[in-house]
């Protein structure tokens, strides 16, 4: 009779970036950028003013509005039926995860913006020297209620697997999970 083992799929529960609330002064940066380019470019006698001015402009979106954009699109955090998966970087990309049937401590941290926002830190403390940190996420409040509920309900399976297979140890004959 072959072993039965109940497997649980892995379920996506949030994917999760810091608040969009950090590109509105790019935002305003790109817009104010792109009217001054639309006003002033042709306006000066010489062409190189004109286009230094293009140049400048353009350099000011690249480091003001692009980099911005593309860093808090390159973080993102995913929340599983069975882990949480931090992913960052854009030339290199750096993935993390934590499993909630490890067991971890959850701590909210909030500013008075985060605050009036309803966004905040999540600082997750699995036992290592630094605790992770999943940086300004929106509606944290619901992210740590998820997080306890799912530590909870894998550390209940992962108990409930360690107990059956107290109750029927493998016999000498078990091999590559059939008998």
């Amino acid at each position: 009779m072959p072993h039965e083992m109940s497997v649980q799929r892995e379920a996506i529960v949030a994917r999760v970036r810091s608040h969009a609330r950090v590109l509105i002064l790019p935002g305003i940066v790109l817009i104010v950028t792109a009217a001054a380019l639309g006003y002033f470019f042709g306006s000066f006698p010489e062409n190189w003013q004109n286009l230094a001015l293009l140049a400048v402009g353009l350099l000011l979106i690249v480091v003001a509005w692009f980099l911005p954009f593309f860093s808090w699109l390159a973080r993102n955090y995913t929340i599983t039926t069975r882990r949480v998966v931090l992913s960052s970087g854009v030339f290199v990309r750096v993935r993390q995860e934590l499993l909630h049937s490890r067991g971890y401590d959850v701590t909210v941290r909030q500013t008075w913006i985060q605050r009036m926002f309803g966004s905040g830190d999540l600082l997750i403390n699995a036992g290592h020297e630094y605790p992770v940190v999943l940086r300004d996420i929106p509606s944290v409040a619901l992210t740590q209620a998820a997080l306890h509920d799912l530590m909870e309900n894998n550390q209940n399976v992962v108990s409930m697997r360690r107990q059956r297979e107290e109750e029927h140890p493998p016999d000498e004959t078990t091999v590559w999970g059939t008998r």
